[in-house]
């Protein structure tokens, strides 16, 4: 099967594709792996670094085997000095995510779990919760994300094309996908958030930070969203970001667009701020890689300042995130493409799951409510997986 174009839909797809990825905007899926690239994205912003160069030499390679427009997908860890996890296919082809929607879960029973536990445990992310505002309020840093990892031991192997067609479902909007690790896992998600879009000389970029749970009310469930929008520690939080990404996308643009105020998103769990920042390139050839690449990480899932927040991080969290809040996505050999942020999302090998749930934590946090959050940004992969816990039936 050669690779098509992207603008192509009329084409059989495979049950089992290597990469998967959907967008309101395109979607695809990628079978084999032509060329793997595990170079770091430090200084990737920029065509002629490292990574950049590697991934043009993988891309020409792919012309040259009869390819027409190669792609590279994949994921950039959330630790931009570690490998990326970035491969050429040997193939893809587009198709309409209706259809990945339409697609019957194939597990019927909800599977048995030998094992839980939570890295740190409520107790200790409170704590580190509490560290992280003392701070604050000591020093010059405004935000951290401290997040935390769910680790879950199956009965049974998971059904990876059923967890896709369930997180589909349940999460129509948002950004789906599926992308094989150097490690032999895979990693699995729902992001709502669009780290950003390259189409010809047009960019957009979905940031969110600032979050509440959902409720079961529709009363209380709009009441909850007002709150949201009026919170000053939430729009606070929020408006770190998007200067942030302002910042690092005006040298690359003749145009960009930032919305005054935030509006807000839904998904089927959470409440988020969200502003849509659209803008025009000055050189059309700067790729959706390059841009991905220059964004990450942002305030949303690291904190600010930047280097400040990723040290205390690594002095707080007791796991190395890998891939987790890193980007998922893919771009073409024309530069365009689309990576989202790897949040909503959990690895899987074999019977082993791990999720993931962060929370941004400013002065104004309340250690309780942040654990909150993190349960209820669990509960879109839970619910995937049709997994209880003590604090969440899985039917919420």
């Amino acid at each position: 099967m050669n690779a098509i174009s992207l603008n192509s839909t009329d084409v059989p797809i495979e049950a089992n594709p290597t990469f998967l990825f959907t967008s309101p905007h395109r979607s695809i899926r990628a079978y084999g792996v032509a060329e793997r690239i595990c170079l770091s994205a430090c200084g990737a912003a920029h065509s002629d670094s490292f990574l950049q160069t590697a991934v043009q030499d993988a891309i020409d390679r792919a012309r040259q085997a009869g390819q027409a427009n190669p792609i590279v997908a994949g994921a950039i860890p959330f630790d931009i000095r570690q490998p990326c996890a970035l491969f050429v296919p040997m193939s893809y082809a587009a198709f309409a995510r209706e259809s990945l929607i339409a697609e019957e879960r194939r597990s019927v029973n909800a599977p048995t779990v030998l094992g839980m536990r939570s890295l740190p445990d409520k107790d200790g992310f409170k704590d580190a919760v509490s560290r992280a505002i003392a701070i604050f309020r000591a020093g010059t840093m405004s935000k951290a994300v401290l997040s935390r990892i769910l680790e879950i031991e199956l009965d049974q192997p998971v059904d990876v094309p059923g967890i896709l067609s369930a997180l589909a479902k349940q999460n129509p909007s948002g950004y789906h996908f599926k992308a094989p690790l150097s490690d032999g896992a895979i990693l699995l998600g729902a992001s709502p958030e669009l780290l950003i879009r390259k189409d010809g000389v047009s960019i957009r970029s979905n940031p969110l930070a600032g979050s509440t749970k959902r409720r079961s009310d529709p009363d209380e469930d709009r009441l909850a969203s007002r709150r949201l929008l009026q919170s000053n520690k939430d729009n606070f939080e929020h408006r770190l970001v998007i200067d942030e990404i302002q910042e690092a996308l005006e040298p690359v643009c003749k145009a960009l667009s930032t919305p005054a105020e935030p509006a807000l998103m839904n998904t089927s769990t959470m409440w988020h701020l969200s502003t849509l920042i659209t803008g025009e390139l000055e050189n059309r050839h700067t790729s959706a890689l390059q841009l991905a690449c220059r964004l990450h990480p942002t305030p949303a899932v690291c904190g600010y300042p930047t280097a400040e927040s990723r040290s205390l991080i690594g002095d707080l969290e007791p796991f190395d995130r890998g891939v987790f809040s890193g980007a998922v996505g893919w771009c073409d050999s024309d530069g365009n493409g689309e990576w989202a942020v790897a949040i909503r999302c959990g690895t899987v090998r074999d019977r082993t799951i791990r999720l993931f749930a962060g929370a941004g934590i400013v002065e104004a946090s309340d250690p309780e409510s942040e654990w909150a959050e993190t349960e209820a940004k669990l509960g879109t992969m839970l619910r995937a997986f049709g997994i209880e816990t003590p604090e969440r039936p899985a039917c919420q």
